[in-house]
């Protein structure tokens, strides 16, 4: 009996990437949902490609209800966002539970994600306008955009190669930008059009990654020379030890930070707003 119990868990677990790169959210909330959908996808036969694209129309339509004042409306955009990052995981599932993983997934995955938020960003920009707010808030969103972008490529580097140094098959080659472009240089417009535009993205996209972490792509470019990619015992186990922890520190520290600084922001605004209009009701 206790067997048949952990069965639907462990099954949820195949479709991980690693646990030590899922967030607590993503553990107890989006991937077992995800699982769940991409069994039923599964069932209908459809691809993770059009599960991103599903996502990634989810996602936008959702960045458009935000630039509404109108709070139904924006309550349904939060669904749709909700229901965005669920098919966003179920599409990655959906790949590992039938075996479909590509770079070509995860390539147009990536672009999926980044219209999503390029949505998000322009809407809630334009609905500052529309307030009244000053056009420099176009410089605060393009800053913000960037970071989001910076940070997306920073993460998904460190969880790539956590994978390929610890999780057992879980990257079983490493992508780097020089290999990219000599695949690049081999396509041509005329004959492969779209393989030539998303490898060239994905080089970009790799490039940035190699330009935040250098010496990370130094030790991934020395490992796979080395090794061929069969990683030995004591070398995943010592990255292990020394890159595990920091995905806990970062959930920890950083976005604790954060959160500790909105608090504050926010219980400072409300206390000034709070003071300006007592004013305002003493002058009236």
């Amino acid at each position: 009996m206790a067997e048949l119990k952990e069965a639907p868990h462990s099954r949820v677990q195949s479709t991980y990437k690693a646990r030590e790169v899922e967030g607590v959210l993503d553990l107890y909330f989006y991937r077992p949902i995800g699982f769940r959908l991409a069994e039923f996808f599964a069932q209908l036969k459809m691809t993770p490609g059009a599960v991103t694209l599903l996502a990634g129309i989810c996602g936008v339509v959702a960045g458009h209800l935000y630039y509404y004042r109108y709070l139904g409306v924006n309550i349904v955009g939060m669904a749709l966002h909700v229901c965005s990052n669920a098919l966003d995981n179920a599409d990655g599932q959906l790949a590992r539970l039938t075996r479909t993983e590509s770079r070509k997934g995860r390539i147009v995955d990536s672009i999926a994600d980044h219209l999503v938020f390029v949505s998000i960003y322009l809407h809630l920009t334009l609905r500052y306008l529309v307030e009244g707010s000053s056009p420099a808030i176009w410089l605060l969103a393009f800053a913000a955009g960037i970071s989001h972008a910076l940070q997306g490529a920073a993460a998904d580097y460190y969880r790539n190669t956590y994978l390929y140094f610890v999780a057992n098959g879980g990257r079983p080659e490493i992508d780097s930008s020089s290999r990219l472009l000599s695949e690049y240089r081999k396509l041509t417009w005329r004959q492969s059009a779209w393989d030539k535009l998303l490898l060239a993205l994905y080089l970009n996209f790799t490039r940035q990654q190699e330009i935040l972490a250098p010496h990370l792509k130094k030790l991934r470019d020395r490992a796979s020379e080395l090794f061929q990619g069969q990683i030995p015992g004591w070398l995943r186990a010592r990255y292990q030890n020394l890159a595990g922890p920091n995905f806990f520190w970062f959930e920890l520290i950083p976005l604790n930070l954060l959160f500790v600084y909105l608090i504050f922001r926010e219980e400072t605004m409300a206390e000034s707003m709070q003071e300006v209009a007592q004013k305002w009701r003493d002058l009236a």
